[in-house]
Protein backbone atom coordinates (compact mmCIF):
# COMPACT_ATOMS: atom_id res chain seq x y z
CA UNK A 1 0.00 0.00 0.00
CA UNK A 2 1.22 3.49 -0.89
CA UNK A 3 0.15 7.12 -0.49
CA UNK A 4 1.14 8.72 -3.81
CA UNK A 5 3.86 10.84 -2.19
CA UNK A 6 7.04 10.38 -4.24
CA UNK A 7 10.25 10.04 -2.22
CA UNK A 8 12.82 9.62 -5.01
CA UNK A 9 13.19 9.83 -8.78
CA UNK A 10 14.96 6.72 -10.06
CA UNK A 11 16.52 6.12 -13.46
CA UNK A 12 16.37 2.90 -15.47
CA UNK A 13 19.95 1.75 -16.03
CA UNK A 14 19.46 -1.55 -17.83
CA UNK A 15 16.60 -3.56 -19.35
CA UNK A 16 16.98 -7.27 -20.06
CA UNK A 17 14.31 -9.51 -21.56
CA UNK A 18 14.55 -12.98 -20.00
CA UNK A 19 11.06 -14.23 -20.65
CA UNK A 20 9.89 -11.49 -18.33
CA UNK A 21 11.66 -8.13 -18.38
CA UNK A 22 14.31 -7.47 -15.75
CA UNK A 23 14.91 -3.81 -15.01
CA UNK A 24 17.68 -2.21 -12.94
CA UNK A 25 16.76 1.13 -11.38
CA UNK A 26 19.30 3.56 -9.90
CA UNK A 27 18.05 5.20 -6.71
CA UNK A 28 19.03 7.44 -3.83
CA UNK A 29 17.52 4.88 -1.45
CA UNK A 30 20.11 3.05 0.64
CA UNK A 31 19.99 -0.57 -0.58
CA UNK A 32 20.85 -1.72 2.94
CA UNK A 33 17.40 -0.55 4.02
CA UNK A 34 15.59 -2.37 1.19
CA UNK A 35 14.55 -5.97 1.82
CA UNK A 36 14.52 -8.48 -1.01
CA UNK A 37 10.85 -9.09 -1.75
CA UNK A 38 9.90 -5.55 -0.70
CA UNK A 39 7.39 -3.60 -2.79
CA UNK A 40 8.34 -0.32 -4.44
CA UNK A 41 5.96 1.72 -6.59
CA UNK A 42 7.67 2.66 -9.87
CA UNK A 43 5.68 5.45 -11.54
CA UNK A 44 2.56 4.00 -9.99
CA UNK A 45 3.31 0.31 -10.57
CA UNK A 46 3.79 -1.88 -7.50
CA UNK A 47 6.80 -4.13 -8.18
CA UNK A 48 8.90 -6.56 -6.14
CA UNK A 49 12.59 -6.05 -5.44
CA UNK A 50 14.50 -9.15 -6.59
CA UNK A 51 18.09 -7.86 -6.20
CA UNK A 52 19.89 -4.76 -4.91
CA UNK A 53 23.35 -3.28 -4.51
CA UNK A 54 25.72 -0.35 -4.99
CA UNK A 55 27.45 0.80 -8.16
CA UNK A 56 29.85 3.72 -8.10
CA UNK A 57 28.47 5.02 -4.84
CA UNK A 58 24.82 5.03 -5.91
CA UNK A 59 22.32 2.38 -4.97
CA UNK A 60 20.23 0.28 -7.32
CA UNK A 61 17.53 -2.36 -7.19
CA UNK A 62 16.19 -4.83 -9.74
CA UNK A 63 12.57 -5.63 -10.49
CA UNK A 64 10.93 -8.11 -12.85
CA UNK A 65 8.07 -6.85 -15.04
CA UNK A 66 5.78 -9.48 -16.57
CA UNK A 67 4.26 -9.18 -20.02
CA UNK A 68 0.96 -8.26 -18.34
CA UNK A 69 2.64 -5.40 -16.46
CA UNK A 70 4.26 -4.02 -19.59
CA UNK A 71 1.03 -4.31 -21.60
CA UNK A 72 -0.94 -2.35 -19.01
CA UNK A 73 1.52 0.47 -18.36
CA UNK A 74 2.45 3.59 -20.30
CA UNK A 75 4.29 3.05 -23.56
CA UNK A 76 8.07 3.50 -23.40
CA UNK A 77 8.05 3.31 -19.60
CA UNK A 78 10.46 0.38 -19.46
CA UNK A 79 13.32 1.87 -21.49
CA UNK A 80 16.90 2.67 -20.55
CA UNK A 81 17.30 6.21 -19.23
CA UNK A 82 13.62 6.60 -18.29
CA UNK A 83 13.05 8.46 -15.02
CA UNK A 84 10.55 6.91 -12.62
CA UNK A 85 8.69 8.25 -9.60
CA UNK A 86 9.57 5.98 -6.68
CA UNK A 87 7.72 5.36 -3.45
CA UNK A 88 8.41 2.70 -0.86
CA UNK A 89 5.49 0.84 0.71
CA UNK A 90 4.00 2.61 3.70
CA UNK A 91 4.35 1.21 7.21
CA UNK A 92 1.71 1.14 9.93
CA UNK A 93 1.83 4.48 11.68
CA UNK A 94 3.18 6.41 8.66
CA UNK A 95 1.52 9.70 7.80
CA UNK A 96 -1.03 9.34 4.98
CA UNK A 97 0.07 12.43 3.11
CA UNK A 98 -1.74 11.73 -0.17
CA UNK A 99 -4.49 9.12 -0.46
CA UNK A 100 -4.66 5.32 -0.41
CA UNK A 101 -2.85 3.98 -3.49
CA UNK A 102 -2.54 0.28 -4.36
CA UNK A 103 0.02 0.44 -7.16
CA UNK A 104 -2.35 -1.21 -9.67
CA UNK A 105 -2.72 0.67 -12.96
CA UNK A 106 -6.34 1.09 -14.09
CA UNK A 107 -5.65 2.70 -17.43
CA UNK A 108 -3.45 4.91 -19.57
CA UNK A 109 -4.03 8.63 -20.05
CA UNK A 110 -2.59 10.89 -22.72
CA UNK A 111 -1.38 14.41 -21.97
CA UNK A 112 -3.46 16.87 -23.98
CA UNK A 113 -1.80 20.14 -23.02
CA UNK A 114 0.42 21.82 -20.44
CA UNK A 115 -0.50 25.44 -19.65
CA UNK A 116 1.22 27.84 -17.23
CA UNK A 117 -1.15 28.95 -14.47
CA UNK A 118 0.64 31.44 -12.24
CA UNK A 119 3.65 29.54 -10.88
CA UNK A 120 1.79 26.27 -11.38
CA UNK A 121 1.09 24.24 -14.51
CA UNK A 122 -2.38 23.17 -15.57
CA UNK A 123 -2.19 19.78 -17.27
CA UNK A 124 -5.03 18.26 -19.26
CA UNK A 125 -5.41 14.51 -19.83
CA UNK A 126 -7.64 12.25 -21.92
CA UNK A 127 -8.69 8.82 -20.61
CA UNK A 128 -10.97 6.09 -22.00
CA UNK A 129 -14.67 6.59 -21.30
CA UNK A 130 -14.66 3.42 -19.17
CA UNK A 131 -12.82 5.34 -16.44
CA UNK A 132 -15.25 8.29 -16.53
CA UNK A 133 -17.44 7.12 -13.59
CA UNK A 134 -14.39 7.05 -11.33
CA UNK A 135 -13.06 10.56 -11.98
CA UNK A 136 -14.78 13.46 -10.21
CA UNK A 137 -13.93 17.11 -9.59
CA UNK A 138 -12.02 17.52 -6.30
CA UNK A 139 -11.56 13.75 -6.13
CA UNK A 140 -8.19 12.02 -5.87
CA UNK A 141 -6.32 10.40 -8.74
CA UNK A 142 -2.84 8.90 -9.11
CA UNK A 143 -0.79 9.91 -12.16
CA UNK A 144 2.50 8.04 -12.63
CA UNK A 145 2.43 7.29 -8.92
CA UNK A 146 1.71 10.87 -7.79
CA UNK A 147 -1.36 11.62 -5.67
CA UNK A 148 -3.21 14.60 -7.18
CA UNK A 149 -6.56 16.36 -6.98
CA UNK A 150 -8.81 16.49 -10.03
CA UNK A 151 -9.70 20.12 -10.78
CA UNK A 152 -12.31 19.48 -13.45
CA UNK A 153 -13.80 16.83 -15.74
CA UNK A 154 -15.44 16.92 -19.19
CA UNK A 155 -17.12 13.99 -20.97
CA UNK A 156 -17.74 13.71 -24.70
CA UNK A 157 -18.96 10.10 -24.97
CA UNK A 158 -15.85 8.39 -26.30
CA UNK A 159 -13.25 9.89 -23.98
CA UNK A 160 -13.14 11.81 -20.75
CA UNK A 161 -10.93 14.85 -20.25
CA UNK A 162 -9.75 16.00 -16.86
CA UNK A 163 -7.13 18.39 -15.59
CA UNK A 164 -4.93 18.90 -12.56
CA UNK A 165 -2.67 21.68 -11.32
CA UNK A 166 0.97 21.06 -10.45
CA UNK A 167 2.54 23.42 -7.95
CA UNK A 168 6.28 24.15 -8.36
CA UNK A 169 7.21 21.70 -5.58
CA UNK A 170 5.45 18.80 -7.33
CA UNK A 171 7.07 19.76 -10.62
CA UNK A 172 10.50 19.69 -8.94
CA UNK A 173 10.27 16.42 -6.97
CA UNK A 174 8.45 14.22 -9.51
CA UNK A 175 8.76 13.47 -13.21
CA UNK A 176 5.48 15.25 -13.93
CA UNK A 177 7.25 18.58 -14.30
CA UNK A 178 8.64 17.30 -17.61
CA UNK A 179 5.34 16.19 -19.16
CA UNK A 180 4.48 17.33 -22.67
CA UNK A 181 1.49 16.91 -24.97
CA UNK A 182 1.21 13.42 -26.43
CA UNK A 183 2.94 11.60 -23.57
CA UNK A 184 1.30 8.57 -21.96
CA UNK A 185 0.99 8.21 -18.19
CA UNK A 186 -0.25 5.55 -15.79
CA UNK A 187 -3.56 6.21 -14.06
CA UNK A 188 -4.89 4.67 -10.86
CA UNK A 189 -8.37 5.71 -9.79
CA UNK A 190 -9.28 6.31 -6.17
CA UNK A 191 -9.86 2.92 -4.53
CA UNK A 192 -12.91 4.34 -2.71
CA UNK A 193 -14.47 5.34 -6.04
CA UNK A 194 -13.87 1.82 -7.31
CA UNK A 195 -15.83 0.23 -4.45
CA UNK A 196 -18.61 2.83 -4.53
CA UNK A 197 -19.14 2.17 -8.24
CA UNK A 198 -19.33 -1.57 -7.56
CA UNK A 199 -21.89 -1.02 -4.79
CA UNK A 200 -24.01 1.19 -7.06
CA UNK A 201 -23.90 -1.49 -9.75
CA UNK A 202 -25.42 -4.08 -7.42
CA UNK A 203 -27.86 -1.63 -5.84
CA UNK A 204 -29.40 -0.99 -9.27
CA UNK A 205 -29.89 -4.67 -10.13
Amino acid sequence: MFTGIVSDIGTIETVEVRGDTRVRIATAYDPETIDLGASIACSGVCLTVIDKGHDGGRGWFDIQASGETIARTARDQWTQGRRLNLERAMKLGDELGGHIVTGHVDGIAEVLDVTPDGESHRIGFAVPAALAPFIAPKGSITIDGVSLTVNGVEDDGETTRFWVNLIPHTQAVTTLGGLAAGQAVNIEIDVLARYLQRMEHYRGR
